[in-house]
């Protein structure tokens, strides 16, 4: 296995304290509405838009959507689509796991 190939296979784990107190902040929203609230708080509106637009991206690249169909929609770059097909397939099974229970 090359150097780029165990890079790519690594899993990340959260371990910092802040990182996993957001996780169980996450965690502690019992509705929708409580996580959109939560999000608005947490986040700007452009990066809620920004991580609509990854997650929409996951989900297509899942259903085999070429690039440009995807940079259409999305508006995002080649490049950015390819790292998010990256950690699709060879990620920590994350974005697989929410879109599996999605549906």
């Amino acid at each position: 296995m090359s150097k780029k190939q165990r890079k790519t296979k690594e899993k990340w784990t959260i371990t910092d304290n802040n990182a996993s107190a957001l996780v169980r902040a996450f965690l502690s929203m019992k509705s929708s509405a409580e996580m959109k609230a939560f999000m608005r708080d947490l986040l700007t509106e452009s990066e809620i838009i920004e991580f609509s637009k990854r997650f929409y991206t996951a989900q297509a690249i899942a259903e085999n959507t070429h690039y440009v169909g995807i940079e259409r929609v999305t508006g995002l770059s080649s490049r950015t689509i390819a790292r998010i097909k990256k950690w699709y397939w060879n990620g920590t099974g994350g974005y697989k796991l929410a879109i599996k229970r999605r549906k």
